[in-house]
């Protein structure tokens, strides 16, 4: 993917968030808007009722971005991915900050699959000042980088980022490394997410998918704003 705006077929590098306490719930939704072909589940739904929402997905021929950002000691995280490959997704998340280990652990258990494995580099919520808290060292955008150079190194698929480091993400990965942006707005919403963009600015910057949620399930009309963020970036 090059650094444009225009994106052919957008509604395949859209993925809209399924941010809903239960499958009745992500159920209606995923029949309200059948356009939509990438679905997240993270961990609020998977808690709930992971294992039918997934079911139901891959019953209806959806991608599916399963993000659990697993974090843990790497028999555990590799032991939980081998689990999630059951379950077919397109993409799994573990954290960047896991460590070396706990990364190549988590990539060999995904090998050979069509699971693409992501390292979630440092979660929009967070800021300079956190990581000031945390005793980190570095600035957040040479954090970012750090984490992501290192997924790269062990051969993930690529990384979740902000879309505020994306395009110094694109500059320094390969092309075939995924650059996946949440934090993504261009309506009113709640902002407990702090490092945000336009869903134009952050494939301007080279992001190959955009995560989506309350800007299209929270609006007056979703159906409206799914046909509305498809045709800004398309």
């Amino acid at each position: 993917m090059t650094n444009s705006a225009t994106i052919v077929n957008p509604e395949n590098h859209i993925i809209l968030a399924l941010d809903v306490p239960n499958f009745n719930e992500a159920k209606a939704w995923i029949d309200r808007l059948p356009d939509v072909k990438f679905w997240k589940v993270g961990l609020e739904l998977f808690v709930a009722d992971g294992k039918e929402t997934l079911s139901y997905l891959q019953g209806k021929q959806k991608r599916i971005f399963l993000d659990l950002k697993f974090h843990d000691i790497p028999n555990t995280v590799a032991g939980a991915c081998r689990v999630a490959l059951t379950y077919g997704v397109d993409f799994l998340t573990v954290h960047g900050s896991g460590g070396k280990a706990m990364l190549e652990a988590a990539q060999n258990a995904v090998a050979g699959s069509s699971t693409k494995l992501l390292a979630v580099t440092l979660l929009t919520s967070l800021t300079d000042r956190d990581l000031t808290d945390l005793k980190v060292q570095l600035t957040l955008p040479e954090y970012v980088n750090h984490l992501a150079k290192t997924a790269q190194e062990l051969s993930l698929a690529g990384v979740v980022c902000s879309p505020q480091e994306v395009q110094s993400l694109r500059s320094m990965v390969s092309p075939d490394f995924l650059l996946v942006t949440p934090g993504i707005r261009w309506a009113e919403g709640s902002q407990d997410q702090k490092r945000v963009s336009t869903p134009r600015q952050s494939f301007m910057g080279g992001a190959n998918y955009i995560v989506v949620g309350r800007s299209v399930l929270q609006s007056a009309n979703p159906e409206a704003a799914w046909v509305e963020l498809c045709a800004e970036v398309g």
